[in-house]
């Protein structure tokens, strides 16, 4: 449960940084779309990220 937590924080924090960076008011109507285009991009770089830092970290010699 502390788990789903944590990534329910981690997700709204970027979501808050997002709409603050990006000055997004949610007042017009285009400013949704804006906002879910931006938080899209913004999650499938972090995958992307992942998997880069995942694969550098399997391909290291972990022997002594």
């Amino acid at each position: 449960m502390k788990i789903f937590i944590f990534i329910l924080m981690f997700f709204i924090l970027g979501a808050l940084l997002i709409i603050s960076n990006n000055e997004i008011t949610f007042l017009k109507e285009n400013d949704f779309k804006i906002f879910s285009n931006l938080f899209l991009n913004w999650f499938e770089n972090l995958f992307f990220n992942l998997k880069s830092v995942t694969g550098q970290v399997v391909s290291l010699d972990w022997h002594p």
